[in-house]
């Protein structure tokens, strides 16, 4: 017996995406011991094997969102309605949405056929999770119907939209579109059955055609699977519905030249392995993956299947054109490779993006084919809800999508636009994205070159903090056959500063306040920003009214100031600047804050020979002379007071006008107590000891001596 494995057999796209999801919660709970239980909303998927292998595991089947009350839920592929969601987000756990990319298509469908008033009607199984998940976009509202006869009993309606279900065979799925032809004012169809579905039936059909027996491998609760049975049966050929080895009777395949074996999307590898190594056992010959006659006959039937839907499509449009009600046309046009198309990105995960493309599926764009840029995220490029550009590469790839490229549609559109760019000198907008050696890159649909030297008017030497700015550029170097492109962001602020600069000379008049930013401190001084890089000097003297040791004491760099234009010379390019200017002046109002007599304290700023000059506040000193020092003599102020001393001292004069202020620490002091006047000394005359009776004195002497001359 020749045992022949049909090409598309095995695990969908969203089969193999929704089990890696949860193995890969599994080993995120046990790498951080912590015991978070994992859950999935009903069985993951209709495979009991795999469920079983599943709960081994750890993981745990649940039929409501009141049965969870902590860890990790997992919706399963088939999806749950939006209050089924809601529910689960108003409980304490992590919600992981595995639904499948093409039943959530089938929803969003479903939706916009509600929300546009259509009474929407589901090609399925009722009792099908799926068909109930998308019956929820519905709001309940949605007739199901598994086959054309079931039509005849649908309430009468003027607007129908109809949808299927994902594992629907497209037979059945025409067949109630042209059951519904006629009966309507208005209908509208989407073909929601996915792709690879119809690989697998189609894969099954050919093959079921040219063997003895087909065995179909998967769980008996699964429609895609129960569906491929009823394909295989419809050829004529004797079919073997079964979920694992151990169910295969040998009997089964007694005469039997040739057998099929084809699997249900949710069917394991190792579960075929082991049908494949099970009937192996019943014969001699090796099993064939699809032997050349097979595939010789694909390539036949292959042409005929690419046209067969437009066909089908274009008999209902023309039965729609000649009968009345008319119907809107339901053919989904296929995509060609190589075409550039716009698409709207409905799901960004971390190895690719999900672009919807108006095709029965969603477009598919694989990490690599997102960006030129290495390492990068797709939530870094793209975000859900984004309306992007991407050329097709391949109409079904393995996993049963459209295989885009953003990159490429990206650089396609980009070097024209570059090329016309460059000729004409403009300019452009981009993203800078990442920091490499010497530069920067940025993204323009194709990758760009920013060179350091480039970045800004001066030197940076920190690259790090333009990754994520949006920088305008002008095209310095184009070759698109070395894929180069080069910008410069200097240029365009050069640009911008002449013609600020040329302005602001042109514009400014003495005597502005302006806004400006304090780019640069030097000892003498302060550049300051006016306005796109123009620069002005604010000397330290014109800082302040009082006298200023260093700009830095007042300014710091970043400083946001309003400034007053001093001075504008044209020829040497200068313009001059005061912040004092712009500040009250306290010699205005100093009469009503100082008068001759208060007390005040201030700070020693200067001494000189002839005094000490004390700072009463900012912009105010007045002077202690030398003779107001102390009652004392002073031979040198420094003897009584020195730079930094705070000191009291008493106001003895004001004068506005010559902006003076006299002081005296002096008075403050208690006046020193007057010296006593010196006494006159007596002069004693010598006494005779011998002659007592000597009395005679100097009065005695001149009077006697007048008396004579008498």
């Amino acid at each position: 017996m020749e045992i022949v494995l049909a090409d598309a057999a095995g695990f969908c796209f969203g089969v193999k995406r929704a089990l890696d999801l949860t193995l890969d919660a599994v080993s995120k709970a046990e790498a951080s011991g912590s015991g978070t239980p994992i859950h999935t909303l009903g069985p993951l998927i209709h495979n009991p094997q795999v469920v079983q292998e599943l709960e081994s595991k750890g993981v745990a089947i649940r039929q409501a969102p009141e049965d969870i009350n902590s860890g990790v839920v997992i919706v399963r592929c088939h999806g749950v309605s939006p209050t089924v969601m809601d529910a689960l987000s108003q409980r304490d756990v992590q919600v992981l949405d595995a639904t499948c990319p093409f039943v959530q298509r089938a929803m969003r469908w479903a939706r916009q056929l509600y929300d546009e008033g259509y009474q929407v009607v589901i090609v399925g199984d009722e009792s099908h999770p799926e068909v109930q998940a998308i019956q929820g976009y519905t709001n309940g509202t949605a007739y199901v119907v598994d086959s054309p006869q079931a039509i005849d009993e649908l309430p009468a309606a003027k607007r129908i939209g109809v949808i299927a279900q994902t594992t629907q065979s497209t037979a059945n799925f025409r067949a109630c579109i042209s059951a519904l032809i006629g009966k309507v004012e208005e209908l509208k169809a989407f073909d929601t059955i996915c792709t690879a579905t119809e690989q697998r039936q189609a894969s099954a059909r050919r093959l079921a055609a040219q063997v003895d027996v087909m065995v179909v491998i998967g769980g008996h609760n699964s429609a895609n699977t129960r569906r491929l049975a009823e394909v295989c049966q419809e050829q004529g050929t004797r079919t073997i519905h079964v979920e694992t080895p151990d169910q295969l009777r040998k009997e089964w395949f007694t005469g039997v030249r040739k057998a099929g074996v084809t699997a249900g999307a949710s069917t394991p590898d190792w579960l075929i392995e082991g049908v494949l190594k099970r009937m192996m056992e019943f014969t001699e010959e090796k099993v064939a993956q699809v032997t050349e006659g097979v595939e010789e006959e694909q390539d036949q039937v292959a042409p005929e299947a690419s046209v067969e839907q437009p066909e089908a499509t274009a008999e209902a449009a023309q039965t729609a054109q000649t009968e009345e009600p008319q119907m809107e046309d339901f053919e989904v046009k296929l995509p060609t490779q190589g075409d550039v198309i716009k698409g709207r990105v409905v799901r960004v995960s971390p190895d690719e993006v999900l672009v919807d493309i108006d095709y029965k599926s969603e477009g598919r764009i694989p990490l690599n084919e997102l960006s030129f840029l290495p390492n990068v995220q797709p939530a870094d490029v793209v975000s859900e809800g984004d309306e992007i550009s991407v050329k097709v590469l391949k109409v079904e790839d393995s996993e049963g999508t459209v295989l885009l490229s953003k990159k490429r549609a990206d650089a396609d559109q980009s070097w024209q636009k570059l090329q016309e760019l460059q000729e004409s000198g403009g300019t452009l907008k981009a993203k800078v994205m990442q920091t490499v050696k010497g530069g920067l890159l940025v993204d323009v649909g194709v990758r760009g070159f920013i060179p350091a030297s480039h970045v800004s008017r001066t030197f940076e030497d920190n690259l790090d903090k333009y990754v994520g700015q949006v920088l305008e550029l002008k095209i310095i170097e184009l070759d698109r056959s070395k894929n180069n492109v080069v910008f410069s962001h200097k240029e365009v602020l050069e640009e911008k500063f002449q013609r600020a600069k040329e302005e602001a000379f042109n514009n400014l008049k003495e005597g502005a306040i302006v806004d400006g930013v304090v780019r640069r401190i030097t000892d003498f001084g302060a550049f300051v920003d006016i306005g796109s890089g123009v620069e002005g000097l604010l000397h330290v003297s014109e800082m302040a009214y009082s006298r200023v040791s260093h700009p830095s004491d007042v300014l710091s760099e970043g400083d946001e100031i309003r400034v007053m234009v001093l001075g504008i010379d044209k020829e040497s390019e200068r313009i001059s600047l005061g912040l004092k200017q712009t500040l009250p002046d306290p010699w205005d109002s100093i009469t009503e804050k100082y008068a001759v007599g208060d007390v005040v304290t201030g700070t020693v700023t200067r001494v000189v020979d002839f005094g000490a000059f004390v700072k009463l506040e900012d912009g105010v000193e007045g002077l202690v002379h030398i003779s107001q020092l102390s009652h004392k003599h002073v031979a040198k102020t420094e003897d009584v007071v020195n730079p930094g001393d705070s000191v009291q001292v008493k106001v003895i004069s004001v004068d506005p006008d010559a902006r003076r202020i006299g002081l005296s620490i002096k008075e403050l002091e208690p006046k020193p107590e007057p010296k006593p006047a010196p006494k006159a000394k007596q002069v004693q005359e010598p006494v005779d000891e011998g002659n007592e009776d000597l009395t005679t004195n100097l009065g005695d002497m001149f009077g006697d001596l007048f008396k004579q001359n008498k």
